[in-house]
């Protein structure tokens, strides 16, 4: 048995082919199914089944494509209700390829149609966990309120959590490797290790959820402190379900403009380049989501500010991020209300810069924003009188903020100041919005 981990480091998404005697098993697989076609072949293996935990939230899968593609049988929970032709894969399934045994376990707690699915090779055996056991950690329960076939409350969900955790995994042995489908910077769960794989036996030592507690007990730390909910997540869950479209047709059909001084009024414009480029020239009205890097999360911050079915222009700094932009948009499905993809023309609108000495010697002469999490700001917060909106609720929240002063915008470190400040620059008109950027980091 040969276990190939893929990562997706902007979703921070792992995503697994497995191989035996020429045939391969797929585990959660990104949006773009080329990188397993190429492992297929390079192993001179044939894709005979796609395995899905369960439909994902945070990025959208290429299941349905693969298995137009190349045949091979979906397997995934009955309780998903999935509208692609598929296998059901519950407790009590199993299915051979090769030397490997693939088995079912259903571990609702994440979503109530989760599944683990375990392989088994001679002495070798893996658990493939979906969003439900995470390494140091588990999948946050409250992502399934308003989306997919079964809806359920995260007080339900986080009980469904419990139980799993203390009875789904009780008859694997402690060397059983765990390959989860997220790591640390998912939005999928909280706290999260920077490892990407481990063992049962070291989870059960060392993850909280494994330990010795009462359901009360364990449904309070689940439920505490949970990351935002961007605004895409319901909408991938129900694009997971129905099955997405063909991803190089999809993002194919997208129009490229090249030099553009203008765009079609009242249609929001995402901005992908650096801060220092944005300020210096740029499109009126446009919002500055930085993802020039594969680090810096585009397709998160894109998702969290722009609605689903929202329309909206794209700016990239140049015609070669046009391919690979197009692909991270793609990934969480937002392709299809993408107006187009542009480069600009030279001398539009430039940003206000702050003046950093005046706003250190009295920063009470400014109203100050900041965008953080509501944790962070409860973790310390820099400026007494600030007011905090986080990022991802600025949009609907910004005629909150007071306009008798200058507004200066900050985060822990600059990129979601980049982002913020440009949105309440749109909506606000008559008063000076200014970005702390990375000056802020001199407060925290």
């Amino acid at each position: 048995m040969k276990i190939k981990q893929f990562n997706d480091k902007a979703l921070a998404h792992y995503s697994y082919a497995i191989v035996s005697e020429g045939k391969m098993a797929l585990v959660d697989p990104s949006r773009n199914p080329m990188p397993y076609y190429q492992f297929a072949e390079e192993n001179n293996a044939v894709i005979v089944a796609v395995f899905e935990t369960h439909p994902h939230a945070d990025f959208v899968s290429s299941h349905l494509q693969i298995h137009k593609e190349t045949g091979a049988t979906i397997y995934t929970s009955k309780d998903l209700g999935a509208d692609y032709p598929h296998q059901s894969f519950d407790d009590g399934d199993n299915f051979t390829m090769g030397t490997v045994k693939f088995s079912a376990i259903n571990t609702p707690g994440h979503s109530p149609d989760s599944i683990s699915i375990v392989a088994e090779a001679k002495n070798e055996k893996a658990v493939f966990t979906g969003d439900t056991l995470f390494i140091g950690n588990v999948g946050r329960p409250d992502l399934r309120e308003k989306a997919g076939n079964m809806h359920a409350k995260r007080e339900e969900l986080a009980k469904q959590m419990y139980h799993t955790m203390q009875q789904k995994y009780n008859d694997l042995p402690d060397e059983t490797l765990v390959y989860p489908a997220h790591g640390a910077g998912s939005l999928c769960g909280k706290n999260m290790s920077d490892a990407s794989s481990s063992t049962l036996g070291q989870e059960r030592m060392s993850n909280w959820a494994f330990q010795e507690q009462t359901e009360e007990e364990f449904v309070n730390e689940l439920l505490q402190d949970q990351p935002m909910i961007p605004h895409y997540f319901g909408f991938d869950v129900d694009t997971n379900k129905k099955g997405p479209d063909n991803f190089l047709k999809s993002i194919g059909e997208v129009p490229v403009l090249l030099n553009v001084s203008q765009v079609e009024k009242d249609t929001t414009i995402i901005d992908i380049r650096s801060a220092d480029d944005f300020k210096a020239n740029h499109l009126p009205e446009s919002f500055n989501i930085i993802g020039i890097r594969e680090a810096q999360k585009l397709e998160t911050w894109l998702g969290a500010i722009v609605k689903p079915e929202e329309e909206f222009y794209v700016v990239v700094p140049s015609v070669d991020m046009i391919e690979t932009t197009l692909s991270r948009i793609a990934k969480i499905g937002y392709e299809k209300q993408l107006k187009a993809i542009v480069t600009l023309a030279g001398n539009l609108e430039k940003s206000e810069e702050i003046n950093l000495e005046a706003f250190k010697e009295n920063s009470s002469n400014y109203t100050i924003v900041d965008i953080r999490n509501v944790p962070e700001v409860e973790t310390k917060k820099p400026f007494e009188n600030s007011i905090n909106i986080p990022l991802h609720e600025l949009r609907e929240r910004v005629q909150e903020i007071p306009t008798e002063k200058p507004i200066v915008v900050h985060c822990a470190a600059g990129y979601r100041s980049a982002a913020g400040s440009s949105i309440i620059d749109k909506y606000i008109d008559k008063t000076s919005v200014l970005d702390l950027s990375d000056a802020i980091k001199e407060y925290l």
